[in-house]
């Protein structure tokens, strides 16, 4: 077993350490490798409980919302239920764990980065430490985890002040207690993978491996930037190369943590449907690789897929993947695995009150930029796309109208419409009480910070970056428009000429090929971020204020409560 003095030491050792070498460290002391255990004269399995979560992006506080899940009483209806938050987070994992005494506590990946502002302004250390008071142990790296570059986040492991803003926490920060695992990721410069590649833990002198994954897309995801110098190899070739180096230490019960994942079609423990880049993954892994334990997709499931269990635990902390592992002493291997995805419910769990006192400093320091009032709403604005057909929605609409009256002035780009990315727009609003908005509020859905960018590009061109919605996606992730843009689109059309390109217009104008149009991005799509690859063309670019400043001014500029704007200017055929 990993030794908890030791499991503290762990961020300390070398950046590059290779995972044979964190591997030995883990063994030391215990059956030499390429022996199987000894069988003792109980061959009773070693029954062992994996907690897993995925996507907490820093969500201290529990989630606007909580979580949507089906409604048992309505068949075909969904409830939200208040779930999530580090303090019942915590306490979920505490009870679950005491259930056994051979447990551990694992992630797959997205535990920071696109985080509300109680994290962010402290650039994550409020997370890095609540997650390591809960216990957590192991997690592999998301491509969030990258935002802002490979230096950045080897400090969250090791610890020390922000090179640029230093100390702002009521503490010191001393860095993750727990690993970072990144099978897949290689620093070009010396060819080493950016944190080892997996670690292995002893149940009852059974050892189990557990390998880290980023998905292979990281750098389509993420500003080029924060990724510069780094490779993202193919993450089944990965696995499959390191199972006979695991092998050869003795190791055959095997778990992949991978920040990648799928779309169910049922509730949050079935999956009577999944799509998506997991499937091709798990399909193709060797059969060595006994459980899957996924992410990135915020979505939640639990899978058999090519006879292997796949969970992922939604987002924001809400769920908790519970997972039974029984091992065979005699053997090393997986026996059975089962699992079922717990609720984090505020009427379940009690508040932790070690994650109490943490959230409390951190909120006297940012608490009155946090609850800055802005403005109020009328009604909630929601940010779903799967709940609109043309993909539309309330809150990417806001974000839009904002965008473009940030650039309409002359001085700031003179923008004409306006697109963003419904990826960067992490949240809704929520309306509670009197309707009232914070920049917390604010912040929590566009945490980024992204520069506005407006550049000219061609109704050709433009139409080109509609098209581009359905091209290398694993699922259509719809452009969220401005005021005065509006078209069509025909899901049964081949991709490439899915939008009808007489139905595109601007403030009533068809759309010309030939002319010249000014267009509000954010800095990410102007990078080619999330594969819009036209936008990178775009000409006499001009910056603008950031994203969440051009949205707090457009909620203050308002005489009464927003309300949201209808779902009619993208539709679907």
């Amino acid at each position: 077993m990993i030794h908890p003095g030791f499991r503290r030491a762990l961020p300390r050792l070398p950046r590059a350490l290779p995972a044979l070498a964190l591997a030995t460290a883990l063994l030391a002391g215990c059956a030499t490798p390429g022996q199987a255990p000894s069988s003792p004269t109980n061959e009773a399995p070693v029954r062992v409980k994996v907690l897993a979560i995925n996507d907490f992006h820093g969500n201290l506080l529990p989630p606007a919302g909580g979580i949507r899940i089906a409604d048992p009483a309505r068949p075909g209806e969904t409830l939200q239920v208040q779930a999530g938050g580090a303090e019942y987070l915590a306490s979920a994992v505490q009870s679950l764990r005491a259930k056994n005494p051979h447990h551990v506590f694992v992630a797959a990946g997205d535990l920071v980065g696109a985080s509300p502002l109680l994290s962010a302004l402290f650039h994550d250390e409020p997370t890095i430490e609540a997650l390591g008071l809960m216990g957590l142990e192991l997690s592999a790296v998301g491509n969030h985890e990258f935002d802002e570059g490979l230096a950045e986040l080897q400090r969250k492991q090791n610890g020390g002040c922000h090179p640029g803003d230093g100390c702002k926490g009521p503490k010191p920060f001393e860095g993750a207690r727990y690993r970072y695992l990144a099978a897949s990721t290689v620093d070009e410069r010396n060819g080493q993978t950016v944190f080892p590649a997996y670690a292995i833990k002893r149940f009852d002198g059974v050892p189990m491996a557990f390998i880290g994954l980023t998905l292979k897309g990281t750098p389509g995801l993420v500003s080029p930037s924060g990724v510069r110098g780094l490779r993202f190899e193919d993450e089944v070739q990965t696995v499959n190369r390191l199972v006979p180096e695991l092998q050869r230490q003795g190791v055959q019960a095997i778990a992949v943590l991978i920040h990648e994942g799928g779309y169910p079609t049922g509730g949050h423990n079935e999956c009577p449907g999944i799509s998506g880049p997991i499937v091709d993954i798990v399909e193709r892994l060797d059969p060595a690789v006994d459980l899957v334990i996924s992410g990135h997709t915020h979505r939640a499931y639990v899978c058999r897929i090519a006879g292997r269990l796949v969970t992922s635990g939604d987002k924001f902390g809400t769920l908790v993947s519970e997972i039974d592992v029984e091992l065979d002493r005699r053997s090393g291997d997986v026996r059975s695995v089962s699992a079922g995805n717990v609720i984090v419910q505020h009427d379940r769990f009690a508040k932790d009150a070690q994650q109490t006192a943490l959230i409390a400093g951190y909120q006297q320091v940012a608490g009155p930029l946090i609850h800055r009032h802005v403005g109020r709403i009328a009604a909630s604005f929601d940010r779903d796309e799967t709940r609109s057909p043309g993909g539309g929605t309330a809150m990417g609409q806001l974000v839009a109208d904002a965008m473009l009256a940030a650039t309409a002035p002359a001085d700031q780009g003179a923008a004409e419409l306006a697109l963003t990315n419904i990826g960067g727009v992490r949240t809704g609003l929520v309306l509670q009480g009197d309707g009232s908005v914070s920049y917390g509020d604010l912040f929590a859905a566009l945490p980024f910070g992204n520069a506005l960018v407006t550049v000219e590009l061609s109704g050709a061109q433009l139409l080109q970056v509609l098209e581009e919605q359905w091209r290398g996606q694993p699922k259509f992730r719809p452009l969220q428009v401005s005021r005065g843009f509006a078209y069509t689109w025909d899901p049964a059309r081949p991709v490439g000429q899915r939008v009808l390109p007489d139905s595109v217009t601007l403030n009533g104008e068809p759309l010309r090929a030939e002319r010249r149009y000014r267009v509000a991005i954010n800095a990410f799509l102007q990078a080619g971020g999330d594969g819009y690859a036209t936008l990178t063309q775009g000409q006499a670019a001009v910056i603008g204020p950031r994203d969440v400043d051009a949205l707090e001014a457009f909620v203050k500029a308002q005489p009464g409560p927003l309300q949201p704007s209808s779902l009619d200017r993208v539709r679907r055929r």
